[in-house]
Order: C-alpha cells, then structure tokens, then sequence
C-alpha cells in the first residue's frame, strides 16, 4: 500500500537530529562567550554599561538582519556546505577578541561571531526540518535546546575561564569552533544527499502544518503578534543574562562567581523548558504552549528584582523554565503559518530574537547609566506582561501521527 507523503516522511532521523543539536550547542556556547565577558571587559577596560550594551548588540545585530536572508536564500537554493563556512567566521572571530587590544576590534570580532551564526541557524533549522520526520515539535526542541544549552555555560565560561584567564581566556573556545567545523561537515554530506533525493523526485518535499485554513491578513497579524511576543521575551532574557549580574553585585553584595551561577541556574532551566516546549505542543497545541510560558512568568518577574537571597533562586527556576517553553515552538509556529518558507520562517523568528536581544542591550545598559541597576531591574520586570498578545493568535490543532 503507498504511503502518503506525510506518511513517508514520517521516519525521524535522530542521530541527525543530535549532531546539529551539538553543533548548535558549539554555536551558542561560542555567542556566549560575549555576555560572559562584560563583567571581565568592564574590570578590564572600565567600560561603560552603554558601551558594553553595544558589544552584545554588535554579536545580536549582525545575526539578526543577515538570518533572514539566509533564510530566505536557503528556501530557494539550500546550501549545505554553508554550515561549515559559517562556523569558520565564528573562529576567526574568537580568535580576534581573545586578543582584540582595543573596543572597535572587540566590535569587529564580535561581528564577525554575529555573521558565523546569521549563516548556521537558519540552514541549521532546515536540517532539524529535514531529520525530524512526523516530529516537528521534538525535532526543533532538541535543535534548540542544544543551542539554549550552549547559552547557559555562559555564567560558568565567565566564573571558570575568564575570570581566571581574563579576556585571553576566549582563546580556548577556538578548539570548540574548530571541533563545530568538523561535525558540520559531516552533516552538510547528509543534507546534501536529502536534497539530492527531493530533486531527483525520490525524496517528498513535506508542507506539513497544523493550522487552519488562514487568509494572508490573518497570517501576517499572526506573525506580527509572534514577533511582539519574541520582542518581549528577548528583552527580558537579555536583561537577565547580561545585565542581572550587576544587580547581584550591588545589592546582595555578590562576587563575579557567585552571581553568575545564579544567571546559570536561570539559562539551565531555560534550556530544560526549550526541551519540553516542543514535545508538549506536539501533544496539546503550539497556541496553548505558547499562551502558557507568557502567564506564568507575569508575576513572578515582578517580584524578582525585590526578592530576598533566598527566594531568588526559586524564583529564576521557574522563570527561566516557563518564560523558555515556547522558544521551539514559535519557530514551529510560524513555519506553520507559512509552511513553504521554512527557512525565511526560522530565520525570522530566531533572527528577531536575536535582533530584540541587541536592541534590549544597547536599551538597558544605556538605563542602567542614567537611572541606576536597580530601578531598571524594576522597569524591565514589566516586559513579559506584552506578551500576553498572544492570546490573540490563531488556533492550531494537535499533531496526529501518519500512518
């Protein structure tokens, strides 16, 4: 009996699905790199918070504009081999800032981490797409979790390598670039072997999607919305991965170290809720995970910047678990929205991410500098309470298995 073209690309491919999961977890272990550094560059070269603001924005900007045209680039004549090059910028630019003497080399190298990473998310979702076979939402939620995995050594990269070594400390993740470009190079042989197989007609090009008949008007409020909720989301994650150390340091009277574990115990539990956004949309919905990470956080972010020591840690746990849930799934959502364009879709919502991360940098050090850490902790405490527009998006439906 023949299978539909659901059914026949129904088969996952996990040992695919885990290697562009490592190598995403290479990827965003080099990005952080960069916030973990500031406390270091600060100390080192008595930046300014605006100063230091622009250097994550300098990584997040460049990734940002460039993820869409990759994106899109790569829906009309996929690339695999660009996984590799990508990942090449990424060491030159480690190299350049573990020994950058001066702040516009740093803003270089910087750029340069920016431009390895707009080329590897979105060809590196594509893959994700092409392993996952009738397990969209697992599929991406491991690809992301790896990624968010990577973010979170951030606080342990600063209070273990750089805070001994200094800034010549980011050398050593030049090995971590290196070892990124191998394995990409293996998978580009796989990648391009499945389009290889779609051109010669032996391979189903899968449009798979779980929403409803939509008219173009509802699709671009839709996607509007989606970026208003990613826009959210990234300010408030930004202020706490690169901005909620010195709040540690000035009012609980933390060290580098102490308080950066703090920040890591807010990224692990992001990269957990990543892994289970995925599967759990699967199971009851992309809209239903989505509504869920955004009400959860609303009042416990509030209470965050007032906390005592002791509740602070409770507090970021399930922050960073709920807040994260949906990082997979808005990426699986808009692609669902505008199921031929995968790769414009990833790069989109995850370029935007990147994109409101940048501005949320330059807009809270700059803050920071004139009204002080603290009140800042309070003002950006407000920012999931925006995400609540998506209440207003469009249903979807559960997946159900092909047979």
């Amino acid at each position: 009996m023949n299978k539909s073209p659901q059914a026949a690309a129904a088969n996952p491919v996990f040992p695919i699905m885990i290697a562009i999961a490592v190598c995403h977890l290479f990827n965003d272990t080099l990005q952080a790199v960069i916030p973990a550094m500031l406390p270091i560059l600060e100390k080192e070269f008595q930046f300014s918070y605006k100063q230091l603001g622009f250097i994550v924005f300098s990584l997040n900007i460049v990734a940002s504009l460039l993820q869409p045209v990759v994106g899109y680039l790569s829906d009309r004549k996929p690339k695999p081999f660009a996984l590799p090059i990508g990942m090449t910028f990424s060491l030159i630019g480690m190299a350049g800032l573990a020994l950058a003497p001066s702040y516009w080399l740093i803003i270089l190298s910087v750029m340069l981490l920016g431009l390895g990473s707009a080329v590897f998310h979105p060809e590196g979702s594509r893959v994700s797409f092409l392993a996952a076979g009738d397990k969209r939402g697992l599929s991406q939620s491991i690809y992301q979790v790896g990624g968010n995995t990577g973010q979170a050594l951030a606080p342990l990269i600063s209070a273990f390598v750089l805070v001994p070594l200094g800034q010549i400390g980011a050398a050593v993740f030049v090995l971590v670039a290196a070892a990124g470009i191998a394995l990409l190079t293996r998978i580009s042989f796989w990648y391009k072997r499945q389009l290889d197989e779609e051109r010669l007609g032996k391979r189903k090009k899968a449009l798979l999607t779980t929403m409803e008949s939509l008219t173009k008007n509802q699709v671009m409020i839709a996607l509007i919305l989606l970026m208003i909720i990613i826009f959210a989301r990234s300010f408030y994650v930004t202020n706490i991965t690169s901005f909620y150390i010195f709040h540690l340091m000035d009012n609980y009277g933390m060290t580098i170290q102490h308080g950066q574990l703090y920040v890591f115990i807010f990224l692990a539990l992001g990269a957990v809720g990543t892994f289970f956004g995925g599967p759990m949309a699967d199971r009851i919905g992309r809209k239903k995970v989505i509504v869920l990470s955004l009400l959860v956080p609303l009042p416990l972010s509030l209470l965050l910047p007032y906390a005592p020591v002791w509740a602070i840690i409770v507090l970021l746990i399930t922050i960073g678990f709920f807040i994260m849930l949906s990082f997979s799934v808005t990426v699986i959502y808009a692609q669902e929205l505008v199921p031929s364009k995968i790769g414009t879709m990833a790069g989109l919502t995850v370029g935007l991410a990147f994109g409101m991360g940048a501005i949320g940098a330059v807009a809270i050090g700059s803050l920071m500098d004139v009204i002080g850490v603290y009140e800042t902790m309070i003002i950006t405490s407000f920012l999931p309470f925006i995400g609540l527009v998506g209440l207003a998006l469009p249903r979807d439906q559960k997946i159900t298995s092909a047979s």
